[in-house]
C-alpha cells in the first residue's frame, strides 16, 4: 500500500531524494539507505539526542544539527560526511572512551559493541583526552543480569525502553555532569528492584557491554536492539511476539 503522506524534496550529499514531510532527517536517511551513525538513537523509542554522533550539516547553517531531532524541509541540503563531521564524531567517541573505563579486550561485548564499531569507523586508534578513570562498582545483584557502569555511555536506551515499551521505569539517570550515573529504582541494587519484570529489554538495547547476562565471558554477549522496532510495530498492528525473541 502506497504511503499517502505528502513528500518534500531533499538532498543527501548532493543526491536528490523524496522525504516525507514531518519526518526527521534520521528517519528519512534510514528509510532511503543513507548512512548516518548514531548511538543513543533507536527506532521505536523517544528521542534523546544526547550522543551527538548523528550530527549533520545543513546548507547555510553554521551549526551541526542532530539528524534525529531535525525535521526535513523542502529543498533542504544535507551533508552527512564531511571532514568537519568526521573530526567531530571522532572527538565524541574519544571523549566517551576517556570518561569511562572501556577495555575492549576483556569486555563481554568485544566484537559486538556499537561503541567499538564507531571507534573503528571514525578511525579512532588513540584517545587525546585525559582518562577520567572513575571508580564505579559493578552491580551483579540481579540473578539473571549484570550492570557494569564502567562501560555505560548514558545513552538512556535502557531508561526509555523500560519506561516506554515495558512500562516498568526501573532505570533513570541520577546527578549531573561527571557525577551522572545510571541508577535502578532510585539507587537500589538491581537485584532488589521490585519493579523489574526480568524482561531483558534493557539488556537487549544496550549498545555496549554495560548490561549483559550473568555468566557471559569475553566476546560472548550479543545484544538485539532491533527487538524494539518489532515490539513497536507489533503494538501498532495488533500483533504479538514470541517471548523468547525478547529475552
Amino acid at each position: 500500500m502506497r504511503d499517502a503522506r505528502p513528500s518534500v524534496t531533499v538532498t543527501f550529499d548532493g543526491e536528490e531524494y523524496d522525504a516525507f514531510a514531518g519526518e526527521s532527517v534520521m528517519d528519512a536517511a534510514r528509510r532511503l539507505g543513507v548512512p548516518i551513525p548514531s548511538l543513543c538513537y533507536l527506532e521505536g523509542l523517544s528521542l534523546y539526542g544526547g550522543c551527538r554522533v548523528c550530527v549533520v550539516q545543513i546548507a547555510e547553517d553554521h551549526r551541526l544539527r542532530p539528524a534525529c531531532a531535525t525535521t526535513v524541509a523542502q529543498d533542504m541540503e544535507i551533508k552527512t560526511d564531511t571532514p568537519l563531521l568526521r573530526a567531530h564524531r571522532k572527538a565524541i567517541i574519544e571523549m566517551l572512551f576517556a570518561e569511562g573505563n572501556h577495555v575492549c579486550a576483556v569486555c563481554v561485548s568485544n566484537g559486538k559493541c556499537e561503541l567499538q564499531d564507531m571507534a573503528v569507523a571514525t578511525g579512532m586508534d588513540h584517545v587525546r583526552f585525559d582518562y577520567q578513570a572513575p571508580q564505579r562498582e559493578v552491580d551483579a545483584s540481579h540473578p539473571k543480569y549484570v550492570f557494569d557502569p564502567n562501560r555505560c555511555i548514558l545513552c538512556t536506551r535502557c531508561v526509555r525502553v523500560c519506561d516506554e515499551i515495558e512500562g516498568a521505569h526501573v532505570w533513570d539517570v541520577a546527578f549531573r555532569g561527571a557525577d551522572a550515573e545510571l541508577v535502578a529504582e532510585l539507587g537500589k541494587p538491581w537485584g532488589e528492584s521490585t519493579s523489574c519484570t526480568w524482561c531483558g529489554k534493557c539488556v537487549a538495547v544496550c549498545p555496549t557491554g554495560a548490561m549483559a547476562y550473568q555468566g557471559k565471558a569475553v566476546g560472548e554477549m550479543q545484544h538485539h536492539a532491533n527487538v524494539v522496532i518489532r515490539l513497536a510495530t507489533a503494538r501498532t498492528k495488533g500483533q504479538w511476539l514470541d517471548p523468547e525473541e525478547v529475552g
